[in-house]
């Protein structure tokens, strides 16, 4: 038997997720995500698949997030015709993110066409939402834990990873070698979501590095939301939240309503100003079992906000002057409704643009963090005066430490670890802890890299 294993995506970069593996001649895909960030990152968005969409025999997925599912609706027209399988929460999640992705691809296109600011005449979409739409005809949810045979000696078990609703670990048998895909990997003490599963062996392992030479900020996520808030307001000023739609979303409307209720922050009006976040709210509340709150806490959190769900709404909110919160896609402000607000208080010296997780490079939540006095949005550079600030604290993601004290659950070394997921620093530096400190063989894989595993 044989096994290849290639890297399409997410090495070098925290986006693009995409693994090749070649069994005797049988592919799959584990994730197929889209690349975001840097302009050379992005155009591995429009070159043609490695491989040829139908000799593909199965996608699986680890999660919903873009860069892990955004690429399926190009895959799928391309010509896969086969099962794409996931966990239940992580198809409903599909059936709002997809879409939405490529509905704003298309609207996207067409204001660069009306205002002239593409360099590509006409400017097109990666894809339509049409296209996203046909995808979803692919999907085949699974349960957690249970084995599902993929074809004759091959199985995929998936294992909770905690991170957002349905996020897992995806474990593959093939004839008896196990290789183990980490996915994202979330918090150990996250408030909404179960920790990662402990994982005692695997023969190779793939690991997330996002946070690999970074320990997150020991900070109370809710005093930090709280001061922010708080000072926000009395100075007369609007806090701008972009806000990943799924999960960040509705971890940041539960600290808000616990602080509303405790009476720590004043009560002014609080908008959840994306469409996908207020659906990814429903799935929530539809998924019970994959989160850690009951069913009171996640109606009365979610209430907090008012939600917008018109572009005629979402306009009116950069008209009113009251301080208030608004909670917007998406959260790199690469896209969607938030550019709109960025561009309306990002110059308003008494607002506060607000991150609440890893902006990766390249993205403009990079640059406004790094102190950027300027933004290019639609065409046309808008000055920053507004605060700039970041709470570290709330990423749905492990940190150094937590990763490598999830990896201290196996019970011997891997053969070998395939450091991915993480920008080239942070890739290293956790490959060099698990080398110093675990004693295991481990590797941070090139773009485009084949190995072969025994």
């Amino acid at each position: 038997m044989t096994i290849k294993l290639t890297f399409l995506g997410a090495v070098g970069t925290v986006t693009g997720s995409k693994y090749l593996l070649d069994i005797d001649g049988s592919r799959l895909l584990v994730d197929c995500g889209l690349f975001q960030g840097y302009k050379q990152l992005r155009l591995r968005n429009w070159a043609k698949f490695p491989i040829t969409p139908q000799d593909l025999d199965a996608v699986l997925l680890t999660h919903a997030h873009l860069d892990h599912s955004g690429a399926l609706p190009l895959l799928i027209r391309d010509g896969f015709a086969r099962r794409v399988i996931s966990t239940e929460a992580t198809r409903d999640l599909c059936n709002i993110l997809l879409p939405d992705s490529g509905y704003l691809q298309e609207q996207d296109a067409d204001f660069a066409n009306r205002y002239g600011f593409s360099k590509h005449k006409p400017a097109l979409p990666l894809y339509t939402e049409a296209d996203a739409r046909r995808a979803l005809k692919s999907f085949s949810p699974v349960p957690f834990h249970k084995p599902q045979t993929l074809w004759s000696g091959v199985t995929a078990r998936f294992l909770r990873a905690g991170h957002i609703l349905g996020a897992a670990m995806i474990e593959l048998s093939c004839h008896g070698t196990k290789i183990l895909f980490s996915g994202d990997l979330g918090r150990p003490n996250d408030p909404t979501m179960f920790p990662p599963e402990a994982v005692e062996e695997a023969d190779y392992l793939l690991v997330e590095s996002t946070y690999g030479n970074r320990k997150h900020d020991g900070a109370s996520p809710e005093d930090e939301l709280a001061a922010a808030i708080g000072k926000t307001a009395a100075r007369g000023g609007t806090v701008v939240i972009p806000s990943f739609a799924v999960g960040r979303s509705q971890m940041l409307l539960v600290y808000i309503h616990r602080l509303k209720k405790a009476k720590r922050i004043p009560d002014l009006p609080v908008f959840l100003d994306s469409p996908m976040a207020i659906n990814a709210s429903d799935i929530f509340c539809a998924h019970p079992d994959d989160h850690k709150m009951s069913a009171t806490e996640t109606r009365e959190a979610f209430a907090v906000a008012r939600y917008v769900h018109t572009p005629e709404e979402s306009k009116e909110l950069d008209r009113q002057v009251m301080p208030k919160v608004i909670l917007s896609a998406s959260g790199m402000a690469t896209g969607g409704r938030v550019l709109h607000h960025l561009k309306a208080y990002g110059p308003d010296r008494r607002s506060l643009i607000l991150f609440a997780g890893y902006q990766a490079g390249g993205t403009r939540g990079a640059a406004l963090l790094a102190g950027a006095k300027a933004v290019k949005i639609h065409g046309r550079y808008v000055p920053i005066h507004a605060e700039i600030a970041d709470l570290d604290m709330l990423s749905a993601h492990s940190d150094a430490d937590e990763t490598m004290a999830w990896l201290r659950n196996f019970r011997k070394a891997p053969k070998l670890t395939f450091v991915v997921h993480g920008e080239p620093e942070a890739a290293d530096a956790l490959r060099h802890r698990i080398a110093e400190e675990l004693g295991w063989n481990a590797v941070a894989p090139e773009h485009r890299e084949e190995v072969e595993l025994a």
